[in-house]
């Protein structure tokens, strides 16, 4: 079964209304923030409706959602209180996304702002140590960057090696994306069994839980972090339509990211539904 969604709002009522926007796009996955997506204070997350929410969730045929961590969290970072501030941070979103029943946390693995990239990794595992208790009921998904900036998580061996040295891997997921994995380098058009066969020999098929959909507004190996509306990118309807529907990502939760709010448009097209959305001749 497809399982396709899109990130949804939790404006007032929480995951409610998440699930009430992915009923409206015929959707049966989603992703959400609890709180905004720059961090600050959350509202509190009994407040978000969970189980009128599941009550919905199980009317409607949806399944595996997805909480998106706040990008403000920087576990590479060297300095004392952005490091720790992330550590806190990625700790209470672990404790919300396991109150709402919710068995994919991803972030982002952080940017080592000129210490260079290994450092970073072992920052990274300090952190994730520090948080991971091995007791969780989700697992925590390290995102495949783009490679811009000094963002890392990168590439396959970056990820890899942050796995490695962190004591509850059992408790690590990854989440692809694939904006940012053609962005770096990685050709998922003309040879995405190669490259999730990479994927394998370096961290494990069994790794991967989440995969963001994603064109991109920039070519490939641009090294820049920038999603384009289905069929609009450097990636193209034909290449996505064939990775969705790829046996490896089956049983996923693929999750749209793109611009402007067309995701009822790009599931009905990445389901064969119809054979043209109308943004491709209002953007063209």
């Amino acid at each position: 079964m497809l399982k396709i969604g899109a990130n949804v709002s939790i404006a007032k009522t929480g995951m409610l209304a998440a699930v009430e926007e992915t009923i409206s796009y015929h959707a049966n996955t989603f992703m959400i923030y609890t709180r905004s997506n720059r961090g600050g204070k959350a509202r509190p997350i009994e407040e978000f409706n969970r189980d009128e929410a599941a009550e919905l969730m199980k009317q409607h045929g949806i399944v595996d959602p997805v909480v998106h961590a706040p990008y403000l969290i920087n576990l590479a970072s060297p300095v004392e209180n952005t490091w720790e501030y992330g550590v806190e941070l990625l700790r209470e979103d672990i404790r919300r996304t396991s109150y709402l029943g919710i068995k994919y946390l991803v972030f982002h693995p952080g940017a080592h702002v000129g210490q260079g990239a290994s450092y970073a990794v072992k920052r990274i595992a300090e952190g994730l140590n520090a948080i991971l208790t091995g007791d969780e009921d989700l697992f925590v998904c390290l995102e495949t960057m783009a490679g811009d900036g000094s963002k890392v998580g990168n590439s396959f061996e970056e990820i890899a090696e942050i796995i490695s040295l962190v004591k509850h891997k059992d408790r690590l997921g990854v989440c692809g994306d694939t904006c940012h994995m053609y962005s770096y380098g990685y050709d998922i058009v003309n040879d995405f069994d190669g490259v999730m066969q990479k994927f394998d020999d370096i961290i494990g098929l069994d790794r991967l839980k989440v995969f963001h959909i994603n064109d991109s507004k920039t070519p490939f190996g641009s090294r820049k972090d920038r999603h384009e509306n289905i069929g609009l990118g450097s990636i193209g309807i034909e290449a996505m339509k064939r990775i969705v529907y790829h046996d490896l990502l089956k049983d996923m939760p693929l999750i749209l990211e793109t611009p402007e709010g067309r995701y009822k448009e790009e599931i009905a097209l990445l389901r064969g539904e119809i054979e043209r959305p109308g943004y491709l001749d209002s953007r063209r």
